[in-house]
Parts: structure tokens; sequence; C-alpha cells
């Protein structure tokens, strides 16, 4: 039997909204659980670095990619293959430090929240998608990149864009290289 071309797009478009309304329903879940806004996202964040720990595993399997030999490769690594690849979007990067530590990945749509208008008035502190803070974090630090990964500017808070900020917590030069 032969498949149309555009069924296997259709299948994953289905699966995505799937995700994203189970998604919605996990943190809904969760603000009924805990009064705290912090407890949320401090729940949020310790789920997602339990998927990124081992997310890393099938990135590094399917993509195929070599091994990064900066901090920028890095950002641009997450950015343009692994939101790409599990999210379907592409943010943009930006280093915001000097010392080429910070990272800002810069989305201009968010897959997660396309069914979610604003957050109630007594969820302001809410931080929805935290759950990819901890994914980033994990799967960095699986492959010995230990970071701080956290949302600057969210658009359901009223943001121009959705903004995660990376900070690389170890200078360039503390890396060992095997040679």
């Amino acid at each position: 039997m032969s498949r149309s071309p555009g069924r296997k797009q259709e299948n994953h478009k289905i699966s995505r909204e799937l995700f994203v309304l189970t998604y919605g329903a996990l943190v809904a879940q969760l603000c009924k659980d805990y009064e705290k806004d912090e407890d949320v996202n401090a729940c949020l964040d310790k789920m997602g670095y339990s998927i990124g720990i081992r997310l890393i595993d099938d990135f590094l399997a399917r993509s195929a990619v070599k091994k990064c030999r900066s901090y920028s490769e890095t950002a641009d690594m997450i950015a343009q293959v692994a939101f790409k690849m599990y999210l379907g979007v592409t943010p943009s990067v930006s280093c915001s430090s000097a010392t080429g530590n910070e990272f800002s990945l810069i989305l201009d749509k968010n897959p997660l929240v396309d069914f979610v208008e604003e957050l109630p008035a007594e969820r302001a502190s809410l931080c929805y998608c935290n759950l990819l803070c901890g994914v980033i974090r994990g799967a960095l630090e699986m492959v010995h990149l230990a970071a701080e990964v956290s949302f600057l500017q969210d658009r359901l808070k009223g943001d121009a864009v959705t903004e995660i900020g990376i900070t690389f917590l170890r200078k360039p030069e503390d890396r060992k290289h095997r040679r």
C-alpha cells in the first residue's frame, strides 16, 4: 500500500495538538494540586529535567550531530535542531554577555500555548511553559554542561516575545578537552 505524501504531516499535526492539549491539562491539574505558583513552577521544572535527561539520548541518535566546540554552537544546536525536531519551531538565538556564556532563545511562536489566551490574574507568577527550562537544563547536564535556564519574557504575561535565557555556569576554558 502506498501512503499519500500529505498524510504524515497531518498525523504530526494531530499528535502535536494532542500533546499541547495534554500539557494544558497537566498544568491545570498542577494548579489545582498546588496553591502557590512557585510550587507549580518547581514541579514543571523537575518534570522537564527528568524528560531532558532521557530525551538527550533520542536527540543524539536521531540528529547525528557532531560535538559542539563552543557555547555559541550549543545554543544554535538547541534552537536550530532540537526545537525544530521536537516542537516544530526555530527560535532565534542572541548572545547577551561579553563572556559568551549567556544566550537567549527567542520564540516568535510557542506551540505549547496554542490553546491558551492568557493566564488568570490569580496565577500571574505562573511560568506556564517552565517544563521547557527543565528539559533544556536536564539535556545539557547529560552532556556535561551545567546551565541555569529560565524564562526572561513570556507572551502569556504580556511581553512582546517569549524568551528563554540560558547561562552556562562554567567558563569555556574550564571545560576539559580530550584529544
